[in-house]
Formats: C-alpha cells, sequence, structure tokens
C-alpha cells in the first residue's frame, strides 16, 4: 500500500529584523539616489512610496514641504529607524521612554526634552515606546526621509504638547493612512 506524500513544510517567516538592520535598511535606500528619485515631491503636501522592509518591516519614503511637521506621536508599539535622504529634518523627542498604554495625560519633568539635527545622511533607532515629532524647519527647502518599522505599525497615537503636559489626542490605524 503506497502511502500520501508528506506534506511540503511551511516556508519559514523571516526572522524578526533589529534595530540596527532596520537602521542599515534606511541607510541604504537613503543613499540610492535612482530610488529617492521615485518620490514625486508636493509643493505643500508631504508625499509618500510604501517600500518593502527586511523581514516584514514596514518602510515608507517620505517627502516633506518646508514648514512641515509629524507632530507630537508614537507608532503603536512598534520599534523602528529612519534617516533623512535630503535636505534637513529636525526630531524633537523625550529622553525617556514611555508607556505606550495606560495614560491620557502626563506631566513631563525637566530635561527630558532632545533637539537633533538630521542633515542628509543622518538618522537614527528608536525603541517601541519613542515619542517624538519630526520636523523640517527649512523655509525654502524640501526634506526627504526614510522610515522602517518593526512589527508593521499597529497604530499611530497622536499627542498634544502644552509645554509640559503631553495629552493623549487621537489614535489613527493604518486603514485611515
Amino acid at each position: 500500500m503506497l502511502s500520501a506524500p508528506a506534506p511540503a513544510p511551511a516556508p519559514a517567516q523571516p526572522a524578526a529584523p533589529t534595530a540596527a538592520e532596520l537602521l542599515d535598511f534606511v541607510r541604504s535606500i537613503a543613499a540610492d539616489p535612482e530610488k529617492v528619485a521615485q518620490l514625486a515631491l508636493d509643493p505643500l503636501d508631504r508625499t509618500w512610496i510604501r517600500l518593502e522592509g527586511p523581514g516584514g518591516a514596514e518602510a515608507w519614503l517620505l517627502g516633506w514641504p518646508p514648514g512641515t511637521e509629524t507632530g507630537w506621536h508614537d507608532h503603536g508599539g512598534s520599534y523602528g529607524a529612519f534617516v533623512t535622504a535630503g535636505g534637513e529634518l529636525t526630531e524633537e523627542s523625550l529622553a525617556v521612554p514611555l508607556p505606550s498604554e495606560g495614560w491620557r495625560s502626563l506631566e513631563l519633568a525637566e530635561g527630558l526634552d532632545r533637539t537633533r539635527a538630521l542633515p542628509a545622511g543622518k538618522g537614527r533607532a528608536f525603541g517601541r515606546n519613542h515619542v517624538h515629532q519630526v520636523v523640517n524647519r527649512s523655509a525654502e527647502r524640501h526634506a526627504i526621509s526614510v522610515h522602517a518599522y518593526y512589527p508593521p505599525l499597529p497604530l499611530i497615537r497622536r499627542y498634544l504638547r502644552d509645554d509640559r503636559t503631553l495629552r493623549l489626542d487621537v489614535v489613527e490605524h493604518p486603514e485611515t493612512w
């Protein structure tokens, strides 16, 4: 009697990329002029192209018109990395990871604010509970950046900042992006 052939093994899931691997990935895209040139720039609105990130990561190439910003936000528990590919961006962040859930308003201690100028070729990796905003402070020049997140963004929490108080404003889900 013949037996049925054994089922094919399930395809291996890619290993989760590390934050360092995400940073290497965004640096490589930012350094590729042909990939960066694929992004159409709009004079008033941010533009983007979704990219295939390493190991199932979500990745984006973003265009920033002069004066645009993200507002304060987190990445819903995902970690990630970003690099400026053209122009210059400024990241304003908090020097302490904040809990991602269980609060609506926090009074921030003095000395937590950090500001990083990120000219072309510069970027950073960040952890799961990172709260920041990214700004193109130029009045004349677009900026372009590359971002990657793992796991893919389940949501983004947006915050309002009033001096030392950070308040949860809205939670956005992927279907609204």
